[in-house]
Parts: structure tokens; sequence; C-alpha cells
């Protein structure tokens, strides 16, 4: 082969090997990973994508470098800008392969996926970060001043951004200790509830039952007082109060009560048909023997259709076995008055 050819054919051979090793094996690497339980081989194939197809054009250049003849100095920043250029490169790889990895081990803690954006972004600026700091001492730059730079101007930026920071950091430690989580049912304390729909870095998002959303700065989340209805379970118990009339046989009432209950919870989409539901009397009111009966919802949000289906049945099979639900009855005594005495002022008498 001619001398000259020798370059050209490192480069047309690397290119050739890096579309080869992307078309082929990767590929078939990638299904084989499919078939596994173990997730990061999965990550590693998929970070490497387009990287090293782009790393074996370089190694071709870097072989065919010497053969051109290059005056030194133009092969010196020829060969900087290769080293570069496949430092990037590796930076990149590293960046999607960490991101990814952060993103697949908090989403075995957080139902929804989307919300570790703020994780990845973070993994990715600082992954890069570090990897340009490497390329610009690679390339013979000095890096002190830059990190000095970095330190006065992160000083400046975080006393601009006193609040930013303070919601990015109180959304990190939502997140991190996880007891309000994306998908839960959540009530604050001024009153708004709804499912958490996202934990971003600087605002969690609430959509209410009538499809609102609700934007709340992380640090004022962190401060409330907050009722997760979806911890440390989703499922919820679901309390009807009821009252019979004192002329009631209690026992007969329980045992109807209880047949409702469990062809409610079994029947009716939301409940939870292996509970065993109960009641409790409780109070002798002015009309009434009043009891609780307590039925079990899959969701917070399962509790309103299962108290309406309870209600509806549990009043039409009363009517069916005749007992009696009162409505309220305030017996009224009228003391009469008694007779008084006077004087008629037209004719001086007394009368009565």
């Amino acid at each position: 082969m001619p001398a000259f050819l020798v370059p050209y054919a490192f480069i047309a051979v690397s290119i050739l090997g890096g579309l080869i090793v992307e078309r082929i094996v990767l590929n078939r690497l990638r299904r084989w990973a499919a078939r596994t339980t173990w997730k990061l081989d999965e990550i590693v194939i998929d970070a490497l994508r387009g990287v090293v197809f782009f790393l074996m054009t370089l190694l071709g250049l870097h072989l065919a470098l010497p053969y051109w003849h290059l005056p030194p100095t133009y092969a010196q920043i020829l060969s900087k800008a290769i080293v570069a250029l496949a430092l990037l490169a590796g930076t990149v790889a590293l960046m999607r392969f960490l991101s990814d990895v952060v993103v697949h081990y908090a989403s075995q803690y957080i139902p929804v996926p989307a919300t570790t954006s703020a994780f990845r972004a973070i993994v990715r600026v600082g992954v890069l970060g570090v990897g340009l700091l490497v390329i610009f001492q690679t390339l013979g730059i000095n890096v002190t001043p830059i990190l000095t730079a970095l330190g006065v101007g992160g000083l400046a930026v975080a006393l601009a951004l006193q609040d930013t920071l303070a919601n990015l950091f109180a959304g990190l430690h939502i997140l991190a200790v996880r007891q309000i989580r994306p998908g839960d049912y959540v009530r604050l304390e001024s009153g708004e509830e709804g499912h958490v729909v996202d934990i971003g870095w600087r605002n969690t998002t609430i959509r209410t039952p009538p499809n609102n959303l609700v934007i709340i700065p992380n640090t004022k989340l962190a401060s409330t007082v907050v009722t997760n209805y979806s911890l440390p379970e989703s499922e919820t118990a679901v309390l009807v109060q009821v009252g019979v009339s004192y002329d009631s046989d209690l026992e007969r009432v329980e045992r109807v009560t209880l047949e409702v209950a469990r062809e409610v919870l079994r029947t009716v989409p939301g409940g939870v048909p292996e509970f065993e539901p109960l009641i409790r009397y409780h109070t002798f009111g002015d009309s009434s023997i009043q009891f609780t009966v307590v039925l079990r919802g899959r969701t917070y949000l399962d509790q309103h259709v299962l108290r309406h289906e309870f209600i509806k049945r549990l009043h039409r099979r009363y009517r069916q076995e005749g007992i009696e639900i009162p409505f309220p009855i305030r017996t009224l005594y009228v003391r009469e008055a008694a007779p008084t005495r006077g004087r008629d002022p037209g004719s001086g008498e007394e009368t009565e």
C-alpha cells in the first residue's frame, strides 16, 4: 500500500469499526441486557451509544497523525484537540451513565420518575463541570483563576438567588425523606388538598379534585403541616355515622348493617372486600341511638363513592326490615299562665 494511503486507511478502518460496534455489537448487547434483571448493563450500553463511534474515529485520526508529517506546532495542537475531544466524549458518556443511575434508583422510591429531573440536572451539571476542568488542564490552561472566579461568582449568585436556592434544597430534602411523594394525596394546613403531581426544583404542584393546580414553593411546603393520606399505606378507613330508633333491636340492627357493609365492600369499586366491617354504638342521642360504621377504601378518594353507595343501600334495607331512622324530635311543655288580679282604672273596682 502506498505510504500516503496509510493514514486514510487508519481513518476508514476506525470509522468502519465504529459503525460495526454501534450498529451490530451494541444492538446485540442491548437485546441481551434487556433479558436480564440487572438494570445497570442497559444503562451502560445506552450511555455508550454514539460515543463509541466518535472515540474510534478519534483513534483513527490519532494513528494517522504521524503519517502526515505536519509541523511540530500543528501536530501538537491537533494531538491536544484529539485528546480534549476524547475527554469530552468520555465526560458525556459518564454524564449519561450517572444521571440514568440516579433516575433508576430514585424511581424505586419515587412513583413518578419524571420528578427526579432536579437530581438528573444536578448530576449532569456536576459531571460536565469537572470534565471541562480536566479538559482545560489537559490543554495547558490554568484552572486556578477559573476556580477562583467560580468561587467568587458562586457566592454572588448564592446571595442573589437566596429564595431560589432555598426552594431547591427544600425540594431535594422533601424528595430525600420521602414523606411526601409524587402521586400521594395530601391536605395542607391551609386547606388545599389533592394529588402531588410533581416536586420540582422550585415548586411543588398539587392537582385538586376539581382538576385545578396549586403551586406551592418548596420552602412553604417544608414548613407547613401536611396530612398525607397515602402513608403509611393508601388504604383508608371510611366512617359513616348512623342513628336508629330507641325501639330498635340493636342486635338485629348490627346484623343487617354489617350485611349491607360487606355487600358494598365486595361490589363497589374502591372497596376492600377482604376487610371485615364493624359498627360501634357510642351515643344515646336526643332522638336516636347513634353508632359508627367502619368501612375501608383503597384510596382516600374512594371514601366518597363508598359512603354514597352505603347510605343508599342501607336506607333501602332498613325500609325493607322495618328499622326506623328517626328524625330529630323535641317535645315542648307550655306552662299555663296563672290568673292575675288588678283594678279597673275606669271604675276603680278590682277585677280578676
